[in-house]
């Protein structure tokens, strides 16, 4: 197992370092582990929240709102769901030292966009390209 990275509170990866150096690894690993283990909690609180608010309300409309709410509940995290397979997606790519390289052109992904987005896989250019490629397709 290798040492942890000494990495300051007040961290934030920057341009004129090399590009996912130790440092910005870490930092990345950091943060992809937090967002991780905050959907991890909020998912655990919701199914908590589900087995306790279990029971028979006799106002159908008062009804209907409390499974319109546990239908949104429940989609949502189904989203975070898909969210963290993402997530974990990220943190293998950091592991295999992929991490941060665009998988359309092999470059290097920028800082802000990773820090704004860790889970991407896409520079900006190529997102832009791929998301006016999928426009164009869906609209034929």
């Amino acid at each position: 197992m290798k040492a942890e990275t000494f990495l300051p509170e007040d961290y934030r990866p920057a341009e004129d370092e090399p590009f996912m150096n130790e440092r910005q690894t870490e930092y990345f690993r950091r943060k992809l582990n937090a967002w991780k283990e905050d959907i991890l909690l909020d998912s655990r609180d919701t199914v908590e929240g589900l087995q306790e608010n279990t029971r028979n309300i006799p106002d159908v409309a008062d009804r209907a709102s409390e499974e319109t709410d546990r239908a949104l509940e429940l989609r949502t995290r189904d989203r975070e769901r898909k969210l963290v397979a993402k997530i974990d997606a990220a943190l293998r790519r950091l592991d295999e030292g992929e991490y941060g390289y665009c998988d359309v052109t092999g470059e290097p992904i920028s800082l802000k966009r990773l820090d704004a987005r860790p889970i991407a896989t896409m520079s900006l250019e190529a997102q832009e390209r791929h998301e006016r490629r999928e426009k164009v397709h869906r609209d034929d």
